[in-house]
């Protein structure tokens, strides 16, 4: 019987505050918005992890628009159709939790479920997704305090616009 690595987490300090990065041996599985400690996960850092903070680093600078990191894979095939829905809506647009539904032939109640269950944040980005005109909708990854502040839907809106801000941006190289 093959022997099951525990997980490994590393919170990180990134341009948009704290972020706890949960990976196994090989590939990202979670990410909390601040520093947390996940129950049954080690505190030590792994190549998953590095590679995860390299490219959410990238993407905070405004010099990354998609993740070419592996997740690990979403055994519910209704839900991991949404996630790709969401994952193909262009860095700086929006779309709304009634379009993807759909697209993927779901209810608004079911991708709505999916969005907020959502454990790769940002690298599977439903800030993408809206609930309405009058209301972003919830943030995945976030604690209890922060949707009862609302702080969770503060965040969903910065990072909306900082997509669009950096949305024609180019970098070049120093060379």
């Amino acid at each position: 019987m093959e022997k099951k690595l525990p997980l490994r987490y590393a919170v990180y300090d990134t341009a948009i505050g704290d972020v706890t990065l949960i990976a196994n041996e090989k590939r990202l599985v979670g990410m909390l918005f601040g520093s947390k400690d996940p129950s049954g996960a080690i505190n030590e850092e792994n190549t998953a992890l590095y590679d995860g903070i390299i490219e959410l680093n990238q993407y905070c600078y405004g010099q990354r628009r998609y993740f070419d990191l592996k997740f690990e894979p979403i055994k519910d095939q209704n839900v991991a159709k949404i996630y790709e829905i969401v994952k193909a809506i262009p860095y700086g647009e929006t779309r709304y939790v009634e379009e993807v539904a759909k697209e993927s032939g779901k209810s608004i109640e079911e991708v709505a479920d999916a969005l907020f269950d959502n454990p790769l944040p940002i690298f599977v980005p439903c800030h993408r997704v809206l609930a309405s005109t009058e209301d972003v909708g919830h943030l995945a990854g976030c604690d209890s305090k922060m949707y009862e502040t609302g702080e969770d839907k503060e965040l969903k809106k910065k990072l909306i616009e900082f997509e669009k801000a950096n949305k024609d941006r180019v970098f070049v190289s120093g060379k």
